[in-house]
């Protein structure tokens, strides 16, 4: 990995990794029913972020992501060596963790958390696939910059996360609250009861 990288417009560059990303989360809303999709738009709209967190989040969606596109473009993918390999792995499962969020919130009522799937070993894995994606193609790469912005993605997102998590609460009460209490915030195994 070098400070900085090889610069060149390619077909097999990073870009290729986001498209399927995207993808991965465009697709899906085909198969999805009314009630489903209106759940995913309106989650995020109501909760009462303070101005900071505001920033946070949105920072992540209009400059940490579209940095990272753009980026990607002029990035290649290190094809054959180590980091190509782990990354790409990372890769799929963060594109399969990705695809599974989508399932859970696709067949969840509206009037009920989403808690199954993917959801009983994470609270958070539409946040948590988004970092792992960002640090695959990172690694495929071989780029210190994409992963810094990874990084900074997950930080960002621990820090707004409470605030959601107290707005889920209001929302879903004593359900959400044995929810949080026993599933870990990013990945690991539920603690039971």
């Amino acid at each position: 990995m070098t400070l900085i990288p090889a610069f060149e417009i390619g077909i097999w560059n990073a870009w290729i990794l986001w498209v399927l990303q995207l993808l991965s989360m465009i697709i899906p809303n085909f198969f999805m029913n009314e009630e489903a999709k209106t759940r995913t738009k309106r989650a995020p709209q109501f909760v009462p972020f303070n101005r900071m967190e505001k920033i946070l989040a949105r920072s992540t969606h209009m400059v940490i992501m579209p940095f990272s596109i753009i980026y990607s473009i002029f990035l290649p993918l290190q094809i054959g060596t180590a980091w190509f390999y782990i990354g790409l792995i990372v890769f799929i499962l963060a594109l399969a963790m990705s695809l599974m969020t989508t399932i859970g919130f696709a067949t969840t009522p509206v009037d009920k958390p989403v808690t199954t799937g993917i959801y009983r070993i994470s609270r958070h894995p539409i946040y948590f696939s988004g970092f792992l994606l960002n640090l695959s193609i990172g690694i495929a790469c071989a780029s210190w910059v994409i992963m810094l912005c990874a990084i900074l993605w997950i930080v960002f997102f621990h820090i707004v996360v409470p605030t959601e998590e107290r707005f889920l609460i209001g929302q879903y009460g004593d359900a959400y609250r044995k929810y949080r209490d026993r599933t870990p915030r990013w990945i690991g195994i539920p603690k039971s009861g």
